[in-house]
């Protein structure tokens, strides 16, 4: 990972839910994120992943400490009206779901390059400036 990059949830979850089902994921979440780059992140991805930890049982002080770490380890983007409104047009114009769009329009508002998802077409450009990769393709 180079230069200014948003990181989706999933590949947060990955790195914290280590278990035999996902040890490829796990591992190259963890590699991922361990590069040298710029990581930035949304409230979104924040409470994104508080919620999937949440549902699978973390003690509440281990998540926020997980939280704190991706938070000091990283740029957060605050989720603002003019991202929502960016959200939808991404939405019309590529027909991501909802969710998907808000991640969309945060990266391209915080400047980044590129966006590491699995949630999206890998491989993909938007907007001439922003490019998707899916890390376990």
């Amino acid at each position: 990972m180079y230069g200014k990059a948003f990181v989706d949830t999933n590949i947060f979850v990955y790195a914290a839910l280590k278990s035999m089902d996902n040890l490829e994921k796990w591992r190259l979440a963890v590699e991922l994120l361990n590069s040298p780059c710029s990581v930035v992140v949304s409230t979104q991805v924040l409470n994104e992943f508080s919620s999937v930890l949440l549902r699978q049982k973390i003690a509440d002080h281990d998540i926020k400490s997980r939280v704190d770490n991706i938070a000091s380890d990283s740029t957060v983007a605050t989720i603002t009206l003019e991202t929502i409104n960016m959200a939808w047009n991404v939405r019309h114009r590529y027909k991501f779901s909802y969710w998907d769009s808000l991640i969309v329009a945060s990266a391209l508002q915080a400047g980044c390059t590129t966006l590491y998802s699995e949630d999206l077409s890998h491989d993909m450009v938007l907007d001439k400036k922003l490019r998707i990769v899916n890390p376990f393709a």
